[in-house]
């Protein structure tokens, strides 16, 4: 099914069903179980990082840090070739009877713009992967959501997930010590 096809009580597109755990330690046992039946298409949101989280979600490690070595290697690269054009090439100036391209003294730049460049990378990645910035998001209708920065925990299971079925969906979550639980529309 996909989220289209399903349709909330009032009618409309159903974007996921969500529900509200009372403490991190009943979220993350809920998210195991969740894991374990084979859902794909489903978050957990929490006020603070959740230690273990990740694992009882089933998730596999970030990509961010592809985005970062990159960054990193890209700005080691950028910061040798221009101290190197500017001192052999450019402007070749023989300081202390040392070579032209004297590998020590560009090890500062080099440094700083490899940690700009990682750091740079890494923001641009994470944002990238996150699919942000995002402007617009279902889960911000729910005012219930919209506490979750400061006290609530929150899974919601969408409407585009293979298995997704509404009153199994309800049911799992009430099981599973869910409260609050809500359709979510497009």
């Amino acid at each position: 099914m996909s989220a289209h096809s399903v349709t909330s009580s009032s009618g409309s597109p159903l974007h996921a069903i969500m529900a509200e755990f009372p403490n991190p330690a009943v979220v993350s046992h809920a998210a195991e179980k969740i894991r374990d039946l084979g859902y794909s298409k489903w978050d957990v949101y929490s006020p603070f990082p959740i230690h273990g989280i990740d694992e009882a979600m089933g998730l596999k490690p970030s990509r961010v840090s592809f985005f970062a070595g990159a960054g990193a290697i890209t700005g080691i690269t950028i910061a040798l070739l221009m101290q190197w054009w500017m001192s052999a090439v450019d402007y070749p100036m023989v300081i202390g009877g040392k070579p032209y391209f004297a590998w020590e003294q560009y090890l500062p730049v080099t440094f700083e713009l490899a940690v700009l460049m990682t750091s740079i990378s890494a923001i641009v990645g994470m944002l990238a992967l996150n699919g942000l910035p995002r402007l617009y998001h279902p889960m911000a209708k729910k005012d219930r959501f919209l506490r979750v920065g400061d006290d609530r925990f929150i899974i919601a299971i969408e409407a585009a997930d293979p298995k997704f079925n509404a009153d199994d969906i309800r049911k799992l979550l009430a099981d599973l010590g869910g409260e609050h639980i809500d359709e979510v529309e497009e």
